[in-house]
């Protein structure tokens, strides 16, 4: 009688960690293809666009602090 009891607890054991585990794993790959989805909406940087944007700002910083302001035509 004991043996079964022992049997039955493992048993029950084991059957909730495999449980658990299937969990997880499927938590796992929702978790990439969610990343997969965030990815393909993110935009592709392209380093052209990048310097431009980056030339820009330094021109509007540059003017902001009045270098060119002193500057005759």
């Amino acid at each position: 009688m004991k043996n079964k009891k022992k049997i039955a607890a493992a048993s029950a054991v084991l059957a909730y960690i495999k449980e658990e585990e299937e969990i997880a794993g499927a938590m796992v790959m929702q978790a990439r293809a969610g990343a997969r989805e965030l990815q393909a909406l993110a935009p592709q940087m392209s380093m052209w666009g990048l310097s431009g944007r980056q030339t820009q700002m330094q021109l509007r910083n540059m003017m902001q602090l009045k270098v060119f302001h002193g500057v005759s035509r």
